[in-house]
C-alpha cells in the first residue's frame, strides 16, 4: 500500500528529486515489510550499516513508502561543501560522536520523534567492522531514544548495497545492476522496559533486542544463519568510529 508522504523542506524535496531517479536507474529493488511501518506518529527505523550507499537505499525505501527519514549522521558530512548545506536545510541531525555534544543529537532526535517524524538510525554507530558484514555490537543511543519517547522501533535489514560499494570502498560496481534488498520487520517489543529506571543494563537489554531483530532479518535476506557471537570492534582493538582500514586507525 503506497502512502502519501508528509510535506518536507524544499532542500529535502530537492535531494529526493535528484536521488530517486538515480536509484531507479542504477539499482533493482527488492522491498518488503512496508506494512510494518506505523501509519501515524513518530518512530525509529533502525537498520544495519554495510556500505556508504546504504543510507540512500534505506531513504529510498522509507521515502517511497510515505515515511521520509531524518538521519542521525556524523557531523563531518555536514561540513562537506554543498552536501552539508542540503543536509542541514533538510532537517537531518548531525552527531558529534565521542564528544560531549552528542547529547544535542539525542535531544534533537527525541524532539523529532515526538513531532511525528521518522528517525533513521544505525544502532552500530558506524559501518560494521565484522569481516563477513554481519551486524556487530551496537551502541545504546537508539535504545535510549526509544525508551525516552516510547515510540515504535522498526527493525530494518539491508543487503545488496555492499555489492554496489564495499564497506569503506571508493569504487562503485554498477554492472550487473545491484539489487537493494530492504525489509522492515514488526516493531521490537520494549514495553516491559518503559517504566524501568534507564540503567546501563536496561539500555543494553533494549539494544540487544533491537539488534537481534535486525540481525534476524539480515539472516533471512542472506539465506544463512548469523554468527553465534556478534563481532566486537573494541575487543579486536579497532576504533569505534572512522575507517579502521586506514593506516594507523583502530590500533
Amino acid at each position: 500500500m503506497k502512502r502519501n508522504r508528509p510535506p518536507v523542506p524544499p532542500a529535502y524535496a530537492f535531494a529526493a528529486g535528484m536521488l530517486r531517479p538515480t536509484m531507479f536507474a542504477l539499482t533493482r529493488r527488492d522491498w518488503h515489510g512496508a506494512e510494518n511501518l506505523p501509519a501515524t506518529g513518530g518512530f525509529l527505523a533502525a537498520s544495519n550499516h554495510i556500505s556508504y550507499v546504504d543510507p540512500i537505499a534505506l531513504a529510498h525505501f522509507l521515502y517511497d513508502n510515505g515515511k521520509p527519514p531524518h538521519f542521525l549522521g556524523k557531523h563531518e558530512i555536514f561540513e562537506t561543501p554543498g552536501v552539508g548545506a542540503i543536509l542541514r536545510h533538510a532537517d537531518q541531525i548531525p552527531v558529534f560522536r565521542e564528544t560531549g555534544h552528542a547529547v544535542d543529537a539525542f535531544r534533537a532526535a527525541v524532539a523529532a520523534v515526538e513531532s511525528g517524524k521518522c528517525i533513521a538510525i544505525y544502532p552500530e554507530g558506524t559501518l560494521t567492522r565484522d569481516p563477513d558484514i554481519w551486524p556487530m555490537t551496537a551502541k545504546t543511543g537508539a535504545a535510549k531514544i526509544a525508551l525516552t519517547t516510547k515510540c515504535p522501533v522498526i527493525p530494518i535489514g539491508q543487503w545488496g548495497a555492499q555489492a554496489m560499494l564495499a564497506p569503506y570502498g571508493k569504487r562503485p560496481h554498477l554492472i550487473p545492476r545491484p539489487t537493494m534488498q530492504v525489509t522492515a520487520g514488526p516493531p521490537v517489543d520494549l514495553a516491559d522496559l518503559y517504566d524501568q529506571p534507564m540503567t546501563r543494563e536496561v539500555l543494553r537489554e533494549a539494544t540487544d533486542r533491537i539488534l537481534a531483530a535486525i540481525t534476524g532479518i539480515v539472516a533471512d535476506l542472506r539465506g544463512e544463519p548469523a554468527p553465534a557471537l556478534r563481532f566486537d570492534a573494541r575487543a579486536h582493538g579497532l576504533s569505534a568510529t572512522g575507517n579502521f582500514k586506514k593506516k594507523g586507525r583502530g590500533r
